[in-house]
């Protein structure tokens, strides 16, 4: 759930008396932009997307103008331009106008969960308008605070020192960004970004922060980001018919967290725990159809459906079916499983056999229960398996997959199929070997 740009952002920085340049949405007269300018001497115009897609700069999804012409043939150029970052491939559906700060610095600021900190983190840097990777590190102030206090103006002010900022900009950054706190803190967010702010001088030589970037994440199972009253369709992305399935199952005990990697990879990974799921992620590469995190101790009805949605929509295609997590504290490991196996024999009753090689690794309470119910679905339904215990090293587990994968695309697949009877449907082979 994020919401990035300043067509939203600015009335959100109104909530605690943040200033922010001046926004006019899709919908703006030409009297009205021609207005804008004028005040301004020039607007950029930034195509607006669903959800939160960065790099649009990069990509050259910007535009900028000091007349009315210019400004309308950027809106007609950026209107319902596309963008793709990866995997991630979103269209544009209008655009925003926003006014020209004029200023000779710019600021970089930011708060989020830090798991290194195990606390809320600022990180700060008078370098802005830039990424924050590339900033010389000597310019940036990462800085761990209590939430308890919350952001203090004394922790503002200490770490533009420690950076060597500008003194002319300490004082008005210091009165500023502390109002942040709140808005990070009483919305339920996890995230939140301004870059650039750029620090507009007034008559009087006096500067002023004004955000004119604007990018948070919310954590969705926070109710405080509902008191914000954001209309729903500013946290929908172009989600797949599979994804929408999975997300309507979100409960209170049980994650359902799933995003689509790859709809011709060859390896189903329904993952447990985000550790696993990033490692997961990166070892299988485009091998693997979805990223997940299915863990939180998911009851056996919702284990059930979820299996039974990913296995319908994806292990037609896929070679091996693998079922990855680290050790769990609390999660019934019987209860997963099982429903797992229950769903994966209702699945070959309806839809027909399938060829597949069935991989889990995996730790936690009643272990040894849940090997034994997919053990015994396995044997029955014919397919080929191995059951990594918790004490076998997660990556050689995945590594194992891999090599399972590699076999069924060079021959192994079509054994399969014979032995079970199965009709031979050859998946997509060359973005797995990748």
């Amino acid at each position: 759930m994020q919401i990035t740009g300043m067509l939203h952002g600015a009335r959100l920085l109104q909530f605690v008396g943040f200033p922010a340049s001046e926004v006019l949405g899709p919908s703006a007269s030409e009297e009205e932009i021609k207005s804008l300018i004028d005040r301004h001497g020039q607007v950029f115009i930034k195509p607006v997307f669903k959800g939160g897609v960065g790099k649009k700069g990069k990509a050259g999804l910007l535009g900028r103008a000091t007349d009315l012409k210019t400004a309308l043939a950027e809106k007609e150029r950026l209107y319902f331009a596309e963008h793709v970052v990866g995997h991630v491939r979103a269209k544009a559906n209008g655009v925003t106008f926003e006014a020209g700060v004029p200023a000779k610095h710019e600021v970089y600021f930011s708060i989020t969960d830090s798991t290194r900190f195990r606390a809320p983190t600022m990180t700060l840097s008078h370098a802005g308008g830039m990424d924050i990777e590339e900033v010389d590190p000597k310019h940036v102030a990462m800085v761990p605070f209590d939430a308890l206090t919350g952001l203090k103006a004394f922790v503002v002010a200490n770490a533009l020192s420690e950076i060597g900022a500008p003194r002319e900009i300490i004082s008005p950054l210091v009165q500023q960004l502390p109002k942040l706190w709140e808005l990070f803190h009483n919305f339920g967010m996890t995230t939140l970004e301004l870059n650039p702010i750029r620090m507009r001088e007034d008559k009087n030589g006096r500067l002023t922060p004004v955000a004119c970037d604007f990018k948070c994440g919310f954590d969705r199972d926070d109710p405080r980001f509902s008191r914000l009253g954001l209309p729903a369709h500013l946290f929908a992305a172009d989600y797949s018919d599979f994804e929408q399935e999975i997300n309507q199952l979100r409960t209170h005990q049980g994650q359902s967290d799933v995003y689509v990697i790859n709809d011709k990879g060859t390896i189903l990974a329904p993952t447990f725990g985000g550790g696993a799921n990033s490692l997961v992620t990166e070892m299988l590469g485009d091998a693997a159809i979805i990223s997940s995190d299915f863990g939180g101790n998911p009851p056996y009805e919702k284990m059930k459906e979820v299996a039974r949605i990913c296995f319908r929509h994806w292990l037609k295609q896929s070679n091996v079916l693998f079922i990855i997590g680290g050790k769990s504290n609390n999660t019934d490991i019987y209860e997963t499983l099982r429903a797992m196996a229950d769903a994966l024999r209702e699945h070959f009753s309806e839809h027909g056999p399938t060829p597949l090689y069935v991989v889990l690794g995996r730790g936690g309470p009643n272990l040894v229960r849940g090997m034994s119910a997919l053990r015994d679905t396995c044997d029955s339904l014919g397919l080929p398996y191995r059951l990594f215990g918790f004490d076998s090293d997660i990556s050689e587990v995945i590594q194992y997959a891999r090599k399972a994968d590699a076999w069924m695309q060079s021959g192994g697949r079509a054994q399969v199929a014979a032995r079970i009877g199965a009709r031979q449907t050859q998946p997509q082979t060359d973005t797995a070997e990748a």
